[in-house]
């Protein structure tokens, strides 16, 4: 909870533009953390301008250009590899999916198919998957939520619902957490709680982990 308070309030200062001294001075956070902490918040050029500090102002200037670099060269790469990936042809997705499910889904059903995650994309991506590969009706996708009891229920059930294009009616009663999400870590979360997805499809079942069972196999 105090490192969670800590991370906003180093957030909201590098917001008003403080460099890493100046928030390191009023936290006592070290420089190495905030880098970690901080590192998607350069600060722009005219906040850099406002630094009291001469060696301050140099040194994000210099965090800036090489924030700069790393961002172009990244770019280079993923339109690169865009280019590489796409068009997915059904061979392709077929084995993209199966092996999000290796790592992913649930392999201790044997009446469906079910996989969990709070990355909003992986969820479209499974149910995209479902529906384009394995032929599933979008009528057997069931959606239970887990959620945290300081969160708005409603507004996260309007969010998944929309974003994966499932209707209300679709969803079980979400599983409402105790905790609240200040209490959660929050480095990497998309802050909508988990979606679970079910398929109740005992045909597909089989045809999914048999074939997990085969790259198994092949790779013991």
């Amino acid at each position: 909870m105090a490192r969670f308070i800590e991370h906003q309030k180093a957030l909201e200062l590098r917001k008003q533009g403080k460099s890493y001294s100046e928030i390191k001075k009023v936290l006592g956070i070290s420089k190495s953390t905030l880098s970690d902490w901080l590192h998607d918040y350069p600060l722009t050029y005219e906040q850099i301008d406002k630094l009291s500090y001469h060696n301050a102002t140099r040194i994000e200037r210099y965090r800036t250009t090489m924030r700069e670099k790393k961002d172009t060269k990244f770019k280079i790469a993923y339109d690169k590899q865009k280019k590489m990936i796409f068009p997915i042809n059904n061979h392709n997705l077929f084995i993209a999916g199966l092996f999000l499910y290796w790592g992913e889904g649930s392999k201790s059903k044997y009446d469906r198919i079910c996989l969990s995650n709070t990355n909003p994309a992986i969820i479209k991506f499974f149910i995209y998957w479902s529906t384009q590969s394995l032929r599933i009706s979008k009528e057997k996708v069931r959606i239970q939520l887990h959620l945290y009891s300081d969160m708005n229920i409603r507004k996260e059930l309007l969010y998944w619902s929309k974003l994966i294009n499932i209707p209300l009616k679709h969803f079980y009663k979400p599983y409402i957490k105790n905790s609240l999400t200040t209490n959660i870590n929050h480095k990497g979360c998309f802050g909508h709680g988990t979606c679970n997805v079910n398929i109740n499809d005992v045909n597909i079942d089989r045809i999914v982990l048999s074939s997990i069972k085969a790259v198994e196999d092949k790779y013991k």
